[in-house]
């Protein structure tokens, strides 16, 4: 079993075109990712999934690894299965679809990421949580809440305040879905072939696609945060981040 780190990435971003090229501190984005996900040690290989010439020099340049897919991708994860396929990935090859905007992203997670594939016989997909907190960031819609079963499983993931405190008496834990996913290579290919669920499309969260469809999502609680660059004003919290890191 091999364990491949996928990082989907376009060019014509809807929200932010051009996010994957972005300058952060004297490097295109797409090259933080790529580098950060490089430093794990159980990734056995790493690459860029783009339909752009652009983003795929701008890896190749550094000498990284970089797969043309089609321009056809109506997703992240469709990116990901189609450059799956270009490898030929045995169906239970670990495929890790790694965010192409979370520059900030700590290898040490993607352990924790894989870690329930070794726990739980049968498991198909996989991905990570993080405690969140303050209010702002509890209700951002651009933070995806996640609520878990006893076992570890997603009950459901939502951009709304969830669970909702009626009664305000309780301390609630709120979680924060950080958007890393492990699936088994056969997994990925028939998730991409599901389809739609209603509420995925109300959300625009794919991962309800399959707790639609019955599948189950196993989620990991980690230390780490990965905040994503949404849009321009979010470059600037990134790097002010960085120079901490480097400071310290």
């Amino acid at each position: 079993m091999k364990i491949i780190a996928l990082i989907p990435a376009r060019f014509d971003s809807k929200r932010f075109p051009g996010k994957a090229l972005v300058d952060i501190m004297g490097k295109p984005m797409i090259q933080r990712v790529y580098e950060q996900v490089t430093k794990s040690n159980i990734v056995d290989d790493v690459y860029v999934a783009t339909d752009s010439e652009l983003i795929f020099a701008a890896i190749t340049d550094i000498g990284g690894k970089a797969i043309m897919t089609g321009s056809q991708c109506s997703s992240g994860t469709d990116r990901v299965a189609e450059a799956a396929r270009t490898l030929e990935l045995e169906g239970n090859d670990i495929v890790i679809n790694i965010q192409g905007d979370q520059p900030l992203l700590q290898p040490e997670c993607l352990d924790e990421l894989v870690q329930p594939f070794y726990n739980s016989t049968g498991l198909t997909m996989a991905t990570l949580a993080n405690c969140l907190e303050g209010e702002e960031a509890i209700n951002d819609p651009n933070n995806v809440k996640v609520i878990i079963d006893i076992n570890g499983y997603a009950i459901y993931f939502s951009r709304a305040r969830i669970p909702y405190d009626r009664d305000k008496k309780e301390k609630v834990q709120y979680y924060k879905h950080l958007g890393i996913y492990a699936y088994s290579n056969a997994f990925l290919q028939e998730f991409t072939k599901l389809p739609n669920a209603p509420l995925e499309d109300i959300e625009k969260l794919e991962q309800l696609r399959a707790i639609h469809h019955g599948h189950r999502i196993g989620i990991t609680i980690t230390t780490f945060d990965s905040p994503s660059v949404d849009d321009a004003a979010d470059i600037a919290k990134v790097e002010s981040i960085l120079r901490s890191h480097k400071n310290s």
